[in-house]
């Protein structure tokens, strides 16, 4: 059984989450790109009034823990550029997808215990509809030192 479509700002008041500040573009792309119903968001990472708050790799300079609020804060940009594209979170179905890349270090292989933070934010805020596909994957290296980056693809409602 399905769980009523939640108002997203209500869940993040009742959650104590407040968006961050839409974060600037950084390079030539477009942060979100429309196709029909479905929306695909540009890689965030984790930065916070054009500040990188997470740089190095886990498994060395940074724990899971520090993976895992990483994660969050990417998934919080990705919903905030979401905000100033749409003007309303509520008129998203929820996520389809999210690809993840963790800055990691050699033999680290816990990818996928730091993204189920973002996942789990996506499943606190949307209920059923949270549930979507994942890829969590493994970098040496990525842009800017950063320690996660993500990006997503959302439906919007009919």
């Amino acid at each position: 059984m399905r769980n009523a479509s939640p108002d997203i700002y209500q869940r993040l008041r009742a959650l104590a989450i407040e968006l961050p500040k839409t974060p600037a573009r950084g390079g030539v792309y477009a942060p979100v790109k429309q196709s029909g119903s479905t929306l695909y968001v540009s890689g965030h990472i984790p930065n916070a009034d054009g500040r990188i708050m997470f740089v190095g790799k886990v498994g060395a300079e940074r724990s899971i823990e520090e993976g895992q609020a990483a994660a969050r804060m990417c998934m919080l940009n990705i919903l905030s550029q979401l905000h100033a594209f749409l003007g309303d979170l509520n008129r998203l179905k929820g996520p389809l997808k999210i690809l993840a890349w963790v800055a990691s270090a050699p033999g680290f292989g816990g990818q996928p215990l730091v993204i189920n933070a973002a996942s789990q934010l996506l499943i606190d805020l949307f209920g059923d509809e949270g549930w979507c596909a994942r890829s969590a994957i493994g970098a040496n290296e990525l842009p800017l030192d950063v320690t996660v980056e993500i990006e997503a693809v959302f439906e919007l409602k009919a």
